[in-house]
């Protein structure tokens, strides 16, 4: 970096690679310092179309070579999902940045290997692509919780059940919903956002138990899901989430003792008790009498519409990522390092599932991985791979 041009390059430039290199030509006026000057891709195909339309870009077909060009300051990771953690490993060792697309990876004893990695390096600039922590809804739920109006939790329910993939969708590549290609179904392909938000906003369970299922697709992994959990404080949660139901739903509520959060159809409604639960019930003598509540709605469009200052999504990330390197903010909105934690909870519903038994977190990372492999032998014995 010279101070003012923040120079990015990109590994893996197939559909979510080639969506970051067209944002990229959008930054201008939106994220002033941010360059896209290197990509890197295995297959020629994708190395072709860089190349005809990446003007001023250079192209490369081995990322190693790409980290040693001196062409760029950011690495970013946009591969399958089992190679996140080396290539970001290989990144941190060249002495450049990181900003990893989710998941962090696929199971916990490789994300442990790049979060040590990153221990070593403190002056490098690890980052998550967690986009939808820039969605003002969000932003205000976690500003209620972290202010205390909430109270002490007591329950979260989310219901994400709007990723509808038909037949269609997984027969576009023969890594699609398989253990050996993704590792996972919508927990590590759809979700990894949900369960950031998930553990951002309530904590991470201390328990989990859960059935995963496979509904009406030709696939190995998980479409189908539901998990109950527990945390420290006594609180409960429970997370659903499908690809397969139409029409879907996606809701949100967050319970305490001060009130509840609602976030559903693009607004936020904060119902806040008067005072908290506890206090009303012990002194309250009127028979089915309930606490005096306030009813606040938030809409975030007025967020939205500040596009330079705020803008959403995947440019906010890199805007957020790009001025702090910079040194024009102080706020880092999705540490690298907090990429463990949703991934812990998909890791727990998925052994839970598996095994039918709740399993308590920390969670036993190479009987996972031997459960894995187990999943991924039986797809070669099925010809799947």
């Amino acid at each position: 970096m010279n101070g003012k041009v923040v120079r990015y390059g990109i590994v893996g430039v197939g559909k979510q690679g080639t969506f970051y290199t067209k944002i990229f030509t959008k930054l201008k006026g939106l994220v002033k310092g941010a360059k896209l000057t290197a990509v890197c891709d295995i297959a020629e195909d994708r190395r072709q179309y860089a190349e005809q339309n990446l003007k001023g870009v250079k192209v490369f077909s081995d990322y190693k070579e790409m980290f040693a060009s001196g062409l760029i300051d950011v690495v970013m990771v946009e591969t399958p999902h089992y190679f996140h953690p080396q290539i970001a490993i290989d990144a941190m060792k060249a002495g450049l940045n990181v900003l990893c697309d989710k998941p962090a990876g696929v199971y916990l004893k490789q994300v442990r290997e790049m979060m040590a990695e990153a221990d070593k390096h403190p002056d490098l600039l690890f980052g998550m692509m967690f986009n939808q922590r820039t969605n003002p809804l969000y932003i205000k739920a976690k500003q209620i919780i972290d202010s205390g109006q909430l109270g002490k939790l007591t329950r979260i329910v989310w219901i994400i059940t709007n990723w509808y993939r038909p037949r269609a969708y997984y027969a576009q590549g023969g890594w699609r919903g398989t253990w050996w290609g993704e590792g996972g179904g919508v927990l590590l392909n759809q979700c990894p956002h949900q369960l950031d938000l998930f553990t951002w906003l309530a904590g991470l369970p201390v328990s989990v138990t859960a059935t995963t299922s496979t509904v009406g697709r030709d696939i190995s992994v998980e479409n189908d899901v539901t998990a109950y959990c527990k945390f420290a404080n006594g609180a409960t949660g429970v997370f659903i989430t499908s690809t397969h139901d139409a029409p879907g739903t996606n809701r949100l509520e967050i319970t305490g003792e001060g009130g509840k959060i609602v976030i559903e159809h693009g607004k936020l409604t904060f119902t806040k008790n008067a005072e908290l639960e506890p206090v009303f019930s012990e002194h309250n003598e009127v028979f089915m009498g309930k606490p005096k509540t306030k009813k606040s709605t938030y809409r975030g469009i007025g967020h939205y519409l500040r596009l330079k200052k705020y803008p959403p999504q995947h440019i906010g990330i890199i805007k957020n990522y790009t001025d702090y390197l910079l040194g024009k903010t102080d706020k880092f909105i999705a540490p690298g390092k907090e990429g463990i934690t949703g991934l812990t909870f998909s890791n727990a519903i998925h052994l839970a599932g598996w095994t039918g038994q709740e399993v308590h977190i920390p969670l036993d990372d190479d009987f996972y991985l031997e459960q894995l492999q187990k999943r991924i032998e039986e797809e070669k014995a099925n010809g799947k791979k």
